[in-house]
């Protein structure tokens, strides 16, 4: 770190040098250079084809050969010029995930970086200024909680004095009291903990849920409404407000930028028929398997020409036991997926607002109702029907940034194996 020293001792327009002064002095040598951590990545792409070239030139020259053989002229020579080229060709430093990782502070002042995070600043403010303007109130619910807030075995266990607790794995469930509470349309920005051992380029154990809950009138699909106008006004406010961190991003990460002038909404059986009409095998009760998902984008991109789309009605089998049955089409259920580039963003359903219907389903699914009765019993004293959405903050701005991991877009990120720095 370093200082300009100004002679003069008010600042002004003439400013004349004086000096440089350290200020504070970095250990070296430095774990990685900034230069290698911010050089775009198609340079490093177009050097792997090369080496890999190079490399399988060298490896057909030795296949089949003897130490003896490969000892004599002209083969050595063909060996040793290929080797130089290799060397040669090897000319960008390109810095590993975990070193990046191990090393964020230093990673982090990468012109691309900086961009990313000012980005993610920028999806609060457009989050919390849509929803505000649509008579949401936010609020802030507890993350140590007394039982797993969905029920399931990818919980967090924590010592709470002289008993248990959990990290929240949502808040859902205080979201939903809140609505019975009449708060009519809240919404939170928190962290959520999920211990799933998913070692994958899109999970992490610990993000952040930008989260809302909603009373309704007629139908679910006035929160499908309010999260349509809720994604164009996040997409063309980062577009129009921050174009320049955009393509700051873009300059190391190069992608095609999404498209997002309009929300397509699919019924679930139409999304199935699209994949069958296309080749690929799936049941009508199916969920998608990643690889699924990631045609069905492909697919919705050539026919509506967009890249974020809601698909609608998935089978009650497949989502959880608080979710809302669809009276009209057996089977189904009032849920819906959002996706961005062929990606799931967002998970969201009517949720059941009637206690001997929940606490029916929470049995058949394996859910013993005592250890949610407080969640249950909150419906007891009358509860106006609605729906929610969860939004994962850091796969929206991978998908949108179209990173290829969402550690990329986690300032220190948790995932089975990292819990430092």
């Amino acid at each position: 770190m370093i200082s300009v020293i100004n002679s003069s001792k008010v600042p002004s327009k003439n400013f004349k040098f004086s000096g440089v002064v350290v200020i504070s002095a970095a250990q070296t040598p430095l774990p990685l250079q900034l230069e290698d951590c911010s050089r775009p990545q198609p340079l490093y792409d177009a050097q792997e084809k090369e080496t890999k070239a190079i490399q399988a030139k060298i490896d057909a020259l030795k296949e089949g050969k003897t130490e003896e053989e490969l000892a004599q002229e002209p083969l050595k020579g063909q060996l040793a010029a290929l080797g130089a080229e290799l060397d040669k060709a090897n000319k960008y430093v390109q810095v590993g995930q975990d070193t990046r990782l191990d090393n964020r502070v230093l990673d982090l002042r990468t012109p691309a970086n900086h961009a990313i995070f000012k980005l993610q600043s920028a999806v609060f403010q457009l989050f919390r200024e849509y929803l505000l303007a649509q008579g949401f109130t936010e609020i802030h619910t507890p993350k140590l909680i007394g039982c797993a807030s969905e029920g399931g075995s990818s919980v967090f266990e924590v010592k709470y004095f002289e008993t248990k607790a959990y990290l929240a794995q949502s808040p859902q469930l205080y979201k939903q009291m809140a609505i019975t509470a009449d708060f009519d349309r809240v919404f939170e920005i928190g962290s959520i903990f999920r211990a799933e051992d998913s070692n994958t380029r899109r999970h992490l154990t610990e993000f952040v849920g930008l989260d809302l809950e909603m009373a309704f009138h007629e139908h679910y699909h006035e929160v499908l409404e309010v999260l349509k106008g809720l994604f164009l006004h996040i997409f063309k406010g980062l577009q129009e407000r921050h174009a320049a961190e955009i393509a700051a991003v873009n300059t190391q990460y190069p992608v095609r930028p999404i498209r997002c002038e309009k929300v397509e909404v699919i019924p679930f059986w139409d999304a199935v028929a699209m994949l069958r009409a296309d080749g690929q095998e799936m049941g009508d009760f199916d969920d998608f398997s990643a690889p699924l998902e990631m045609r069905l984008g492909e697919l919705v991109y050539e026919k509506f020409g967009t890249d974020i789309y809601i698909v609608d009605k998935f089978p009650a089998a497949v989502r959880p036991f608080y979710t809302m049955p669809d009276p009209l089409h057996p089977g189904y259920s009032n849920s819906f997926d959002v996706f961005l580039r062929g990606q799931e963003i967002t998970s969201g359903a009517q949720r059941i607002h009637d206690p001997e219907m929940l606490t029916k389903l929470a049995i058949e699914k394996g859910v013993t109702p005592a250890s949610i009765q407080a969640y249950i019993d909150s419906f007891r004293w009358g509860a106006p029907p609605h729906a929610r959405a969860g939004i994962g903050l850091e796969r929206l701005v991978m998908l949108f940034l179209g990173l290829g991991n969402i550690r990329k877009t986690s300032l220190f990120p948790r995932d089975p194996k990292r819990l430092t720095p």
